[in-house]
């Protein structure tokens, strides 16, 4: 993340997000978040994968504290980024195709699980935003859940 990056405003995130992140964590998304970050690693280290590396480690992240959280993107943070022109739209093509759709499909089938017990619905809906970023990654990026009303009064 970036030094101005939204997401390191620690006061904005509220209690009840804060505990089901906790929870998030215990139940296996630390877990989740590191195969991620282990995704990133070997992305970043080969040649051929290091353009989809940041975008696996920003999956990381968002697997790691997917409540209080959001994706955005990156043109409304950082203009004239190289993620979100035309390369930014061939990398995300390449991503879908290779591993974005499976990647959302197994999201999806967790939250379709997670959501027919009642306690799993919070751990429903965070899977389903991360099946959404999972699939399209390349040129978003992640912000607080209230970044639009703060950045209101900037």
């Amino acid at each position: 993340m970036y030094p101005e990056h939204p997401l390191r405003d620690e006061e904005s995130i509220s209690v009840i997000a804060l505990v089901l992140n906790i929870l998030w964590l215990a139940l296996g998304g630390a877990v989740a978040a590191l195969g991620w970050f282990v995704a990133a690693f070997f992305m970043a280290i080969s040649i051929i994968g290091l353009p989809w590396a940041r975008a696996a480690f920003d999956n990381g992240v968002y697997t790691l504290w997917p409540f209080g959280t959001r994706t955005i993107d990156r043109d409304l943070l950082y203009r004239g980024d190289i993620g979100t022109g035309p390369l930014g739209f061939l990398g995300n093509i390449i991503w879908f195709v290779l591993a974005g759709w499976w990647l959302a499909l197994g999201h999806l089938v967790a939250a379709f699980f997670l959501g027919i017990t009642i306690i799993g619905l919070p751990f429903a809906w965070a899977h389903v935003k991360l099946a959404g970023f999972a699939l399209w990654p390349i040129g978003r990026t992640l912000a607080s859940s209230d970044f639009r009303r703060r950045r209101a009064y900037y």
